[in-house]
Parts: C-alpha cells; structure tokens; sequence
C-alpha cells in the first residue's frame, strides 16, 4: 500500500538547524521513497512498511541522541499535489 507522511522535526538544543539537516539527509538517502522538503514539514511518500520502519528508525536515533519532538501526519494513499481536484490546483 502506498502511503504519505507529513513530519515535522523540532530539535530541542542549540544547533537545532544542522540536527533537522542531517536528519531529513539521512531520509532522503532511500531511494525507494519520494521526498518534498518544504519550510514547516517533509513529506514523505512510498510504501507504507517502508515508511514506517525508516521513521521508526529514524526517530530512534535522533530520541538516544538528545531531546527533540516530532509531528506526523500519516495518510493511507498518496496525498501530492498533483493528485488534488483541479480547483485546489491554483
């Protein structure tokens, strides 16, 4: 099943910036999943065991090296843009 999560990542240190870079970095070195960077969140989109266990991972890591917070939104299909109605388009 093809899935999308919307995560939003929030480093609670000095430094925060690089720790989001890094993170969204490592994301983005599986080639089996799309993903758009954008100013507030990361969307993330492929299929959904594949998803799920790279954040999993992922948050693990980031949770035993220090305090951050994350938000996700996790859809069971692929939610693009270029899968809206064509009145959202504009």
């Amino acid at each position: 099943m093809i899935a999308t999560i919307e995560i939003s990542m929030y480093a609670l240190t000095n430094g925060y910036e690089q720790k989001v870079i890094d993170f969204i970095q490592r994301i983005k070195q599986n080639k089996n999943i799309r993903v758009d960077v954008g100013g507030l969140s990361t969307m993330l989109y492929g299929d959904f065991d594949l998803l799920m266990d790279l954040v999993k991972n992922e948050m693990k890591h980031e949770f035993a090296n220090g305090k951050v917070v994350f938000l996700l939104k996790i859809a069971g299909s692929e939610l693009t843009k270029e899968k809206l109605p064509e009145v959202l388009k504009s």
